[in-house]
């Protein structure tokens, strides 16, 4: 088969990208060129593009998913245990303020201990959550 000589002008780095693959793949430069030229202008290209974007919004959409559950669980699970403080807990008498208040600032010191302990183990509520789950079968 005949072929027609064409005369590019290439950028220095595409050139040697070029020259590099090339060598790696041992086969002419000419070679190389003509495969990328014919991924270039085959019309399935533009079809290859979208599905690789549609594959990539999709791991996008069901990352998202899976973020709002993870928000909802968190927003219930604090709504829950403030509703449950706030209904169970009596009001502080005046003479034992001062020592309730130090005593929190210390249960709450350990608090963020504990939950940074537990964020740099990776130990999260959803995980024990999805470990943790109930068996219908032993329920009764």
């Amino acid at each position: 088969m005949k072929k027609a000589k064409i005369t590019a002008y290439l950028d220095p780095a595409l050139f040697d990208e070029i020259d590099a693959l090339a060598a790696r793949r041992r086969v002419p430069k000419t070679q190389v060129i003509e495969a990328a030229l014919a991924s270039f202008l085959s019309p399935d290209s533009a079809e290859q593009s979208e599905a690789a974007i549609v594959r990539r919004l999709d791991r996008l959409t069901r990352s998202l998913e899976r973020l709002e559950r993870d928000q909802e669980i968190t927003t219930e699970a604090l709504a829950l245990f403030v509703r449950f403080w706030l209904t169970t807990t009596p009001p502080l008498p005046d003479d034992t303020y001062a020592a309730a208040k130090a005593k929190g600032k210390e249960r709450y010191g350990g608090f963020v201990e504990t939950l940074a302990r537990r964020l740099g183990k990776g130990t999260t509520l959803t995980r024990e959550l999805s470990r943790e789950k109930p068996n219908p079968e032993v329920q009764g």
